[in-house]
């Protein structure tokens, strides 16, 4: 069963930076495509990043292109989103998503999600 948890979520101060993490397990992720999505209150869920595990693929959403940086550990099986220059609209719960097979940006095209975790940006 696949499971991804997400961790490193909290409240940072405009200008601040955070690192999520998302640590995947219950199968080999080599051909999967993994992406942080965002939800803040009233709103859709947006994509903001993805990676295809095997490389070849890294896509931003333009409101956080330059200022977050999506990576993988192979070794542990991590997704870790990086965010600097956080502004207060970047407020959000964030989640880790996992597509099985084709790259996607929108979130019917993935198969797993995490629990989510909260960032909280004040002005």
């Amino acid at each position: 069963q696949v499971q991804l948890v997400e961790s490193g979520g909290g409240l940072v101060q405009a200008g601040g930076s955070l690192r999520l993490s998302c640590a995947a397990s219950g199968r080999t992720f080599s051909s999967y495509v993994m992406a942080w999505f965002r939800q803040a209150p009233g709103k859709e869920r947006e994509f903001v990043a993805g990676l295809r595990w095997s490389g070849g693929w890294t896509y931003y959403a333009d409101s956080v292109k330059g200022r977050f940086t999506i990576s993988k550990d192979n070794a542990r099986n991590t997704v870790y989103l990086q965010m600097n220059s956080l502004k207060p609209e970047d407020t959000a719960v964030y989640y880790c998503a996992a597509a099985a097979s084709r790259v996607a940006v929108t979130t019917p095209g993935y198969d797993y999600w995490g629990q989510g975790t909260q960032v909280t940006v004040s002005s």
